[in-house]
């Protein structure tokens, strides 16, 4: 799954007073375009063509807001200086990685 780094905290353990980081993976999921688009009868594809074109110029003109990727809160991360040098992957804000689980590890492919 692709996760996007949406934020990075310091922190200091309550018990031993080590400085660490919490950070927050959120998933991203790409927004489909009309997937049907192309498909029915010739009006119907006419007609989508249309408010597709409608919906970008009024995009590119400020009066609607483009459409966003859908995000939802994924994992947190709570580690400590010496476990984030160990993870080896720097995550800093709006990086974005895939994400793998298998065989009881969690694997982060840069994109």
């Amino acid at each position: 799954m692709r996760v996007r780094v949406y934020r990075v905290s310091s922190y200091t353990d309550p018990e031993t007073g080590r400085p660490g980081k919490i950070i927050e993976l959120v998933e991203v999921r790409r927004i489909q375009q009309a997937s049907a688009l192309g498909t029915g009868p010739e009006e119907y594809v006419m007609a989508q063509r249309l408010l597709q074109s409608l919906m970008a110029q009024l995009q590119s003109m400020g009066l609607m807001p483009p459409q966003r990727d859908i995000i939802l809160p994924k994992i947190t991360l709570i580690l400590t200086e010496e476990e984030y040098d160990l993870l080896g992957v720097k995550l800093e804000v709006n990086e974005e990685f895939d994400l793998e689980f298998r065989d009881g590890k969690i694997t982060f492919k840069p994109v």
